[in-house]
């Protein structure tokens, strides 16, 4: 299942600006800019959440620091559905998801070897 984010979204002070407050840090005391998917290398929380929103046509650049996500969006963009992919970033299994089975790791045999005493 995993544990959703608690997301409040807001215009920012420029147009086509959108602010999301979390209610959880992705970044500690870091910022982190994203002009495009080849700046968001890493497996990191912020670093998957802005390859998620550049999926999205219309998204710009993303910015992460601490518990606020700005996304700069193009002209004419509508901000629909970006507040559920952050609501979603920790959300591992989802309805209709087939999820593989882990593997099964067997303990290793130890023989023990006993020597006797002369």
């Amino acid at each position: 299942m995993g544990q959703l984010i608690r997301v409040t979204e807001r215009h920012g002070t420029s147009p086509g600006t959108v602010v999301f407050d979390l209610n959880r840090s992705l970044t500690g005391m870091g910022h982190e800019r994203y002009r495009s998917t080849s700046d968001a290398v890493g497996h990191r929380p912020c670093d998957v959440l802005a390859r998620r929103l550049f999926e999205v046509p219309g998204v710009q650049a993303v910015h992460v620091y601490s518990n606020v996500v700005t996304v700069e969006l193009a002209p004419g963009t509508s901000s629909d559905g970006l507040a559920q992919i952050i609501i979603d970033l920790f959300t591992y299994y989802r309805p209709g998801v087939e999820v593989a089975e882990p593997p099964v790791v067997e303990a290793p045999v130890v023989e023990a070897v006993v020597e006797e005493a002369s």
